[in-house]
């Protein structure tokens, strides 16, 4: 191994195909963690290993070892999961989990406050359910995103059945977890990785499927984008994107979001062969010095679009047509009762930050359960952490809605910002927040509405994403308004998403207190209210009015204040 690359490379390398000391780190009964290399490779078997930060000080002064616990995110490609999976989910986070569930931004659930002891048990658990948590992080692919929202379910049935496949086919093939966490037959012999090698991706990998007009996926925010293009219910191929990725550094202007690139156009038929060709020429084309600079987007900014696009199509065997004209209308979810054409129905259920628990406001997992065990259809967790209820026959509808209402499921009481507004986990669990996301953001939410009353705005419904560090686990880079954590209590303020996902938003103002963020607020709210065209989207208007430039080249523009 070079002696240059990042030291993750090596930890892969001498891994065995991810299994390192995962069994021996994970029966030593003397510390809640995992040795140091194990906590890399365990990520590849779905889990990281955190500790909770409000308890850091006062553990450390009583000479205790951190607060260690685990976050578990499944494998769900597309989101899609039958009522008794649900209800097997829900079991899990009850029992073994810290009591709930948390719906992510990659369209699949996790687990927070999973003890060591319990690692074992609760992968075997949701085993059982027919899901697995191979691949949930670590540098391979991640779980596949697929829309969520179509009117059309025969067509939805089919792209999804695509993401499920690109899943499965861009799997790490090692035995490793099997044998580790089901008990399976260690490998005789030799063992290899045909798509990954020895060392896997030099950074994670983030694929989704869309299905116009609804964006709901953010699909040009990942590495590798399907973006469907249909005559009616009849699939006739995808637009292939790639390069698009969230992940900056503050003040390292190497480093910045960026938006996938358009392919071309491809047949159904090679829609596995382009997917593995991206991938590995990620593989042997990405950056193993830097982590920072590892993701696709620095690779294609280095090798240039044009030289990318031939080593895919070498690879792949194919040839891409000219992208095929598409049009987006949202990257938000559509809340409430729609028909679909096959004359079922499905109701889209609001689930603040994608947290499902009891509390004492409302009784999210109890309501959920309740409709898991009456519901015939399926659920589908969505990009923007809420979940739907899909398939429901004209007959289910009345107790569906009576459940949901009981239990404080429904979308009705809350204001249109709110219902477009997503925020990351951040504190106290995160290892990488520099301030709150979750915890703070619905009472931000509250003092942003009461602005937007003020102003006579209410009703207008403007994206606003918070995430606790630059990660951009929330995708607040293609937000209209976009809060990342910069320190406690702080954070940078980015303007001009286009309430599509296809723009980057700019780096409007740095380093702000609440009070700061909320008087910056006050001002464009009120410009918006006296200065908006008809129907002109606070992106738009912040763009229009000068107020902050579009980012045309986020290599070389994005880091540039107005």
């Amino acid at each position: 191994m070079d002696s240059e690359v990042n030291p993750n490379e090596g930890i892969k390398a001498r891994s065995r195909f991810l299994r390192g000391t995962l069994q021996a780190s994970v029966a030593d009964p003397l510390t809640g963690a995992l040795s140091p290399d194990d906590a890399q490779i365990s990520k590849f078997h779905g889990f990281y290993e955190q500790d909770d930060r409000d308890l850091r000080r006062d553990r450390q002064a009583r000479f205790l070892e951190p607060h260690y616990s685990f976050m578990l995110r499944a494998r769900l490609p597309g989101g899609v999961c039958s009522p008794t999976q649900w209800l097997a989910i829900n079991a899990v986070g009850r029992e073994l989990g810290n009591g709930s569930i948390r719906l992510t931004t990659r369209q699949t659930f996790q687990y927070h406050g999973i003890l060591k002891r319990n690692l074992k048990p609760l992968i075997q658990r949701i085993n059982a359910a027919m899901i697995d948590s191979i691949g949930g992080c670590g540098d391979v692919n991640r779980n596949v995103l697929c829309g969520a929202n179509p009117e059309q379910s025969a067509l939805h049935a089919t792209v999804h059945d695509w993401s499920r496949r690109i899943s499965e086919h861009l799997l790490p093939q090692t035995r490793a977890y099997h044998e580790i966490w089901l008990d399976g037959e260690p490998v005789a012999g030799g063992e290899s990785e045909p798509v990954y090698g020895a060392t896997y991706l030099p950074r994670k990998f983030k694929t989704a499927v869309a299905i116009p007009p609804h964006n709901d996926v953010d699909v040009y925010t990942n590495d590798l984008g399907f973006v469907a293009i249909a005559d009616g219910d009849e699939l006739l191929g995808f637009n292939v994107l790639a390069g698009g990725g969230m992940g900056t550094t503050h003040d390292d202007t190497s480093t910045f979001p960026r938006l996938a690139d358009e392919l071309g156009f491809i047949e159904p038929r090679h829609v596995l062969a382009v997917a593995e060709a991206v991938l590995t020429t990620q593989r042997d084309f990405g950056n193993r010095v830097s982590r920072r600079h590892a993701r696709l987007k620095y690779t294609i900014e280095r090798i240039g679009l044009d030289n990318f696009r031939h080593e895919v199509e070498k690879r792949a065997g194919v040839t891409f047509e000219a992208p095929r004209a598409v049009k987006f209308r949202t990257h938000g979810d559509r809340f409430g009762w729609h028909r679909n054409r096959d004359g079922s129905w499905h109701l889209t259920l609001y689930i603040e930050n994608g947290r499902v628990q009891d509390d004492t406001n409302n009784r999210l997992m109890t309501g959920l359960r309740e409709i898991a065990q009456v519901h015939r259809g399926d659920f589908r967790i969505t990009a923007n952490q809420n979940l739907v209820v899909a398939g429901i026959a004209d007959h289910e509808r009345p107790a569906i809605e009576a459940l949901a209402a009981e239990h404080g499921l429904l979308a009705d009481r809350h204001s249109p910002t709110r219902l477009a507004s997503i925020a990351c986990v951040a504190l106290p669990t995160c290892p990488q927040a520099m301030a709150e996301a979750e915890r703070y953001f619905p009472a931000l939410l509250d003092k942003v509405e009461k602005l937007a009353t003020r102003h006579g705005i209410a009703r207008q419904a403007i994206v606003l994403r918070m995430t606790g560090c630059p990660n951009g686990c929330a995708r607040p880079f293609v937000a209209e308004i976009g809060l990342v954590g910069k320190g406690p209590g702080r954070y940078n303020l980015h303007l001009g998403g286009d309430g599509t996902g296809r723009r980057i938003a700019r780096l409007y103002r740095k380093n702000l207190d609440e009070g700061a963020v909320l008087d910056t607020l006050d001002e464009l709210f009120g410009r918006y209210a006296s200065g908006s065209q008809t129907n002109e989207s606070f992106g738009d208007f912040v763009i229009r009015d000068g107020i902050v430039a579009a980012v045309t080249n986020p290599a070389e523009d994005y880091h540039e204040t107005t």
